[in-house]
């Protein structure tokens, strides 16, 4: 197997292939609906950045992840996937659960985590067909779920969104806003209807989440919000102007709003996830189209290099279990902070 370098450099944070992004349409042009996360190379070694499988069938998909990651070549090895079993925990019975951007990867895996610890779940995205399924997958397992289709950056709709689950369920408890895209080039590139795209998805649509969200935890007199950012948001690589910015904006949101609302009892926290193997991640690889073979190869080949500590992508299913974890009662004195599950990218420094 041959490692084709690209970029050849030293001391570079490596380029993400998130998955936040969170309700993952992925389209043309290089955007895809949500999961980003950033990955830093590994310590230095005798090897060139960016360096990924241009074998066989492998090549045609990895040119196309070569555009939407980088890092250090690693030996090999690195720890087996996990599968994540349900909990068994009730921390959520009778409780009513909100997420954006449900309809696939982290948000999905959510919603269906929530409603097996006894939640209500109300959640929206824009692919109604991939919504309507998540809500027959939760309700054939015996769970509560309510899908309405609505599009973070429009005000209206989120508001219309918010409003109709809390008058259905009685109100809101805890709020998950994962919704989110990206668009990855240089930035003298991006159009400017590609950049208000981003941002008005990550950003915008997670302040009106919030802004519609916070009357409903007050009346009910307190509550958790959620919100996925990315460690892109601290450590970007290149090619990834709008998306960092969104989410470096999402982190200073989330500090200040968790000051404004801690006296009525809501606390708000941000979620940076690793990367994560996702329909979000492969279809920002460019690789939605290769067989699942090829992109697991390719996916195991990237997080070698490029994932230090346990040199793999994230699952959804890690991710959700954490999510659910942050917005439990698990840990009322936890606010205004920023949760990274990034595998060992951020121990490096």
């Amino acid at each position: 197997m041959k490692l084709h370098p690209r970029n050849p450099g030293t001391g570079a944070k490596g380029t993400d292939m998130s998955d936040d992004m969170k309700d993952d349409d992925t389209k043309a042009g290089g955007k895809a609906e949500e999961g980003a996360a950033d990955e830093a190379v590994p310590p230095k070694k005798t090897y060139s950045r960016r360096r990924l499988i241009t074998t066989g069938t492998v090549a045609a998909g990895a040119a196309a992840v070569a555009g939407a990651v980088g890092g250090v070549a690693l030996v090999s090895g690195g720890q087996p996937t996990p599968v994540i079993e349900p909990s068994g925990a009730t921390r959520f019975t009778d409780k009513v659960v909100l997420i954006t951007g449900a309809t696939s990867g982290i948000g999905r895996a959510a919603a269906i985590r929530f409603a097996r610890e006894g939640a209500m779940v109300g959640f929206c995205g824009r692919r109604e067909e991939l919504g309507r399924e998540v809500e027959r997958e939760i309700k054939a397992e015996g769970g509560e779920a309510t899908y309405i289709r609505a599009d973070v950056r429009e005000a209206a709709e989120v508001k219309a969104f918010v409003d109709r689950i809390a008058g259905k369920y009685g109100g809101l408890d805890a709020c998950f806003n994962n919704a989110g895209i990206t668009v990855q080039k240089p930035l003298h590139e991006y159009t400017e209807d590609e950049w208000d795209d981003v941002v008005g998805t990550d950003l915008r649509g997670a302040f009106l989440s919030l802004k519609y969200e916070i009357p409903h935890l007050v009346e009910r007199g307190g509550g958790v919000v959620l919100v996925t950012s990315s460690t892109v948001g601290i450590s970007a690589s290149g090619g990834q102007s709008a998306y960092a910015a969104a989410k470096a904006g999402v982190l200073g949101m989330v500090k200040s709003a968790s000051l404004d609302y801690a006296a009525d009892g809501i606390r708000i926290n941000a979620l940076l996830p690793g990367t994560t193997n996702t329909d979000f991640v492969r279809g920002t690889a460019g690789a939605l189209d290769l067989p699942d073979a090829v992109w697991d190869t390719m996916a195991k080949t990237w997080a070698k290099s490029n994932v230090p500590g346990m040199r793999r992508m994230a699952t959804a299913d890690e991710v959700a279990a954490f999510a659910v974890t942050l917005t439990s009662t698990d840990f009322p004195f936890l606010t205004g902070s920023q949760l990274s599950l990034a595998g060992g990218i951020n121990a490096y420094g």
